[in-house]
């Protein structure tokens, strides 16, 4: 998730940084690791104001700052904090290994964690049971963040799921590894040949994309997004609570949403949780006749 400002953010009210919920791992960063039941302040590890992007993963949260900054907390078995260690850690700390590489975006999928530097490289670690390091040859996990080799373009844009991780490059080009859809794809579509990005271990172009342009791509839990220049939406993989908005179970390939689903609006934004989407749309003539900044959204899939 990105910081923003809000229409209704007060331009002298300080900037403040809150966690509650789970916290077996110490995935809050409060430094225990008791659950909380109403928002709690964190104060400690940074200024909340140089917060740029918040994630989270199965048991993990990370932090990036204004600065390119990686901090990371909670859940460590695999390595997913890309400490150097596999103990957990319930307060956010700088992954030091990345000092003096500023980070763009970071991703979190249930035990491992993909990350986007300001130069468009891609980094990983944390488990790869599933190719989903992208990393085909590697060990089974990775304590420290190490390149994904495969990806030579420039990389804008990083998702996680599960099992399996996408990356856009600046050409539009969307790849794919992990092999977190296949068994889903296999159980749902008997006697079909799954197409090779679905099974690969290492980053593999998206086939059905070759006329768009990606911009920004996204990860459910078993399912996957891409958001084109053209405001449109592409999602492929498992549609057991409808987020895909299709009557089959699954798609093994990349289909449009139509136009019709956004009341013939282009798509500005999109993201994903784990069972669903939410898109918004740009009303570009509401901006012009009312002068201020409204926008819809739509919500696909029921948890």
């Amino acid at each position: 998730m990105e910081r923003e400002p809000c229409a209704s953010e007060s331009t002298h009210a300080a900037a403040a940084l809150f966690a509650w919920g789970a916290n077996s791992y110490g995935q809050l960063g409060l430094g225990h690791k008791e659950d909380v039941l109403l928002p709690q302040q964190l104060s400690d590890f940074c200024k909340p104001t140089c917060v740029r992007r918040i994630t989270g993963g199965g048991g993990h949260s990370a932090i990036v700052t204004d600065g390119g900054g990686l901090f990371v907390c909670g859940l460590n078995k695999d390595g997913q904090l890309g400490l150097g260690h596999t103990e957990d850690v319930p307060y956010f700390t700088p992954c030091k290994s990345l000092l003096g590489c500023p980070i763009q975006q970071v991703a979190c999928g249930w035990d491992f964690t993909i990350i986007l530097t300001e130069k468009g490289q891609v980094l990983s670690c944390g488990s790869n049971s599933f190719g989903q390091l992208g990393v085909p040859h590697g060990p089974r996990r990775c304590v420290v963040p190490q390149a994904i080799e495969f990806l030579r373009e420039k990389v804008v844009c990083i998702a996680a799921g599960l099992r399996h991780a996408l990356a856009a490059t600046v050409s539009g080009i969307v790849f794919q590894w992990g092999t977190g859809l296949a068994s889903s794809g296999r159980r749902l579509c008997p006697g079909q040949t799954l197409p090779l990005f679905l099974t690969a271990k290492e980053p593999s172009r998206v086939t059905g994309l070759e006329n768009s342009k990606a911009v920004c791509v996204l990860a459910g839990s078993d399912h996957s997004a891409a958001l084109t220049d053209a405001g449109e939406v592409y999602v492929w993989g498992s549609n057991k609570h409808g987020q895909l908005v299709t009557q089959a179970a699954f798609l093994p390939m990349p289909q449009k949403i139509e136009a019709h689903c956004f009341q013939n609006e282009n798509v500005t934004a999109i993201w994903s949780g784990w069972t669903h989407l939410v898109a918004q749309t740009g009303l570009l003539w509401l901006r012009a006749q009312f002068g201020s900044n409204w926008w819809g959204l739509l919500l696909l899939g029921l948890e």
